[in-house]
């Protein structure tokens, strides 16, 4: 198995914060990652109320507004694969899936079975252009972000394990994604483990700008005082 610079409870902590908290700490770190590695598109989200996703990227490509030109027994030998691929994983996952078609989301990969099926292989989600349904049958705990379809018309798995872009996001297997009812962002590994610090950081320099703005009195002079407050923490 691959040697990561991280455990499953630091992928698992990170879940304590919303992705957009994530992406500031990612910037703070790593300035170059400022204007790319999220998505940039809205997602209709499975469970709105749900907190959010880590784990490590299973990637993915599938088609459905054709027939796949399979047969039964090479489209079967297929979906093995790709479950075999999901299963293959040290820490809980992230599944990426891409829909190629000219309208993507004609076909929905995502159903009551698939999101048992997944979970049972250790996945906590999806994130993908494509689309879901049965959703009030969908697995206790895990999260889709997507869009809504009725029928899965002729959905079947292209390929995996080769990079992907969902609206925008381009992720690469074993990459870490962090994903909730905003969107999702890939986590360089190196970062991982620093994410806690640099949010706590944040953190703090927000408190003074905050607790200054919703204090009685408030001016442009006390937010130039907070701002300058703000900057001398480190």
């Amino acid at each position: 198995m691959p040697d990561y610079p991280f455990t499953a409870a630091d992928l698992a902590a990170l879940k304590a914060w919303d992705t957009p908290t994530i992406c500031n700490a990612i910037e703070l770190l790593q300035p170059a990652r400022r204007g790319h590695g999220f998505t940039l598109r809205p997602f209709q989200v499975a469970r709105p109320e749900m907190g959010p996703i880590c784990g490590l990227a299973r990637v993915g490509r599938i088609r459905a507004a054709f027939p796949s030109g399979r047969s039964k027994a090479e489209d079967r030998a297929s979906r093995i694969g790709w479950y075999s691929y999901v299963a293959d994983a040290a820490m809980p996952t992230v599944v990426v899936l891409q829909d190629l078609d000219e309208v993507p989301g004609t076909g929905a990969f995502w159903g009551e079975v698939n999101s048992a099926i997944h979970k049972g292989l250790g996945a906590e989600g999806c994130v993908t252009n494509g689309s879901f349904r049965d959703i009030e049958a969908l697995a206790p705990g895990f999260q889709i972000l997507g869009i809504v379809n009725p029928s899965h018309a002729y959905v079947h798995v292209v390929d995996w394990a080769q990079p992907v872009t969902v609206h925008g996001m381009a992720v690469a297997h074993d990459e870490v994604v962090h994903a909730d009812r905003h969107g999702a962002v890939v986590i360089p590994h190196e970062c991982v483990t620093k994410l806690p610090a640099a949010i706590d950081l944040l953190a703090r320099r927000e408190a003074v700008i905050l607790s200054m703005a919703r204090a009685p009195g408030f001016d442009i002079e006390k937010l130039k005082a907070a701002l300058a407050q703000a900057d001398e923490i480190h």
